[in-house]
């Protein structure tokens, strides 16, 4: 139960990845080559050259568009819509009937203020929708790791989970692509844009058949799920508020994979391409309401957070949704827990207060960095040098093997290595001339033993070596002592 267009960008980043090695590019030139493959897929597979373009520029960070790339990623979503029309691709047409009297499928309708307020209540439950697919499908992807540390089993248990409630269910609608069926009773994006073509909860089903799929191991798109479970939910939407289920699973259709995606632009200008401008204010004010309501999640979780949507201090700039994910919101209110927390100077008289009493233990250890870049490999000959990882990961994954205990790579902000070019780190995407350090500490005897046994990865590379404590900290037992509030003053 998933799309079809996942592999396909996969291949896409993968050729556009051999390219960027014969061809002598700069970090943004190479950035530019990935966004205009993002763009040739997208506009290829769904027929939508504005949408594909748009959308590589605005997927990559939330908030802002990368101007620089937009001709090139116009030319390739264009000539790939091109190609796929010379080889005879077809794509799904849609048809939205005329809501108001006098317009045609051309024309941009009148506002309705009571069919608009419904389409912004739907567009708070499209929100939130995206929102749950995003948070299901990283969650069950995280038990799934969790409960079964093989990963050649976890697919095996996410099939057997999908043979389950296909059976369950008695039907087959939410598996595939689930565009069109030659059973004119199954639920599809099709059958959602008539009445009644799709049930109350069509959608939800949709979402955990997808998420399992997914989640367990399987490779596939989450793209054409999300305009299932958008043209269903808005069909359900239609029928509980009604109102004309064409436009609303259109709504949907677009809204939810706003929300999923980050990027509202791109799916306001897929729906005038894939339904028409007639209804093109509707269409915007639900990709955006959807987009906004769905917070900082996403199914992309490295994407850049470049204009957060809602004031959150303890977001470092240009956090990825990864890390805002990350960031566990406190219990308690920080304003609440200082006013609990007994100030000093402050016990009343008589009062019992528990000290800890901790012991700090220093011991000379070493600690050996490594200077090189991201992009360095080892100088292998033939078809060898395209499989090799990056040495930076060598050299971490030989100190494990050798029992090092501690070792990390530092990715720098500014800087060079050698004689080579000052480089900067950019938000949108990593920049493999950037400085590099990999760090190691451990007894000098060991470090030393594996430099000359690693000799070979790490010639030509600036080393440092420098002595550094190792603190062992140790508590003692709690401590109970009665004291004055004259005691506390001026102490510690």
């Amino acid at each position: 139960s998933a799309g079809r267009e996942g592999t396909a960008i996969q291949m896409g980043g993968s050729i556009a990845s051999a390219f960027q090695r014969f061809l002598p590019l700069s970090p943004q030139d190479r950035g530019t080559l990935l966004m205009a493959g993002m763009a040739a897929g997208f506009g290829g597979i769904f027929g939508t050259p504005l949408a594909g373009a748009i959308f590589a520029l605005e997927v990559l960070a939330i908030g802002r568009l990368s101007y620089e790339a937009l001709i090139p990623c116009l030319i390739a979503a264009v000539m790939s819509d091109w190609t796929c029309a010379a080889w005879g691709i077809r794509h799904t047409d849609y048809h939205l009937a005329a809501l108001v009297s006098g317009s045609s499928g051309t024309d941009i309708a009148g506002l309705d203020g009571i069919l608009m307020a419904k389409v912004i209540a739907a567009s708070a439950a499209f929100g939130l929708a995206s929102v749950l697919f995003a948070e299901l499908a990283h969650g069950l992807h995280a038990v799934f790791r969790k409960i079964v540390p093989w990963p050649y089993l976890r697919p095996a248990l996410g099939g057997a989970a999908v043979i389950a409630m296909t059976y369950a269910l008695g039907t087959r609608d939410y598996l595939g692509l689930g565009v069109g069926s030659p059973d004119s009773s199954a639920v599809t994006i099709l059958s959602s844009f008539h009445a009644g073509g799709a049930g109350d909860l069509s959608w939800l089903w949709k979402i955990l058949f997808t998420v399992v799929t997914l989640s367990s191991g399987f490779k596939g798109g989450e793209v054409t799920p999300l305009f299932f479970i958008g043209a269903a939910l808005g069909n359900a939407l239609s029928r509980w508020m009604g109102a004309p289920p064409e436009l609303f699973a259109a709504l949907g259709f677009v809204a939810i994979f706003a929300g999923a995606t980050n990027t509202p632009l791109a799916c306001t200008i897929m729906a005038i391409e894939l339904f028409g401008p007639a209804y093109v204010v509707y269409f915007a004010v639900a990709c955006y309401l959807a987009y906004f309501l769905s917070g900082h999640s996403g199914i992309y979780l490295s994407q850049r957070i470049a204009a957060p949507k809602l004031r959150s201090p303890a977001l470092p700039p240009h956090a990825s949704l990864r890390a805002a994910r990350e960031l566990k919101p406190s219990l308690i209110p920080s304003r609440f827990a200082r006013s609990v927390q007994p100030r000093s100077g402050s016990a009343a008289k008589g009062e019992t207060i528990m000290t800890h009493r901790h012991k700090v233990v220093p011991r000379e250890i070493g600690q050996v960095r490594i200077y090189l870049t991201p992009k360095d490999r080892r100088n292998v000959k033939g078809l060898k040098r395209f499989t090799t990882k990056p040495l930076y990961r060598e050299i971490i994954a030989a100190a494990k093997k050798d029992g090092i205990p501690h070792a990390v790579a530092h990715r720098t902000h500014h800087g060079y290595s050698g004689r080579g070019d000052v480089q900067s780190e950019h938000p949108e995407y990593a920049n493999p001339s950037l400085n590099l350090c990999v760090e190691m500490i451990g007894e000098r005897d060991q470090l030393e033993k594996f430099c000359r046994k690693h000799g070979e990865l790490l010639q030509g590379k600036v080393i440092v070596y420098k002595h550094v404590e190792h603190w062992d900290i140790h508590a003692h037992d709690l401590v109970e002592t009665d004291v004055q509030p004259d005691e506390l003053k001026g102490g510690n």
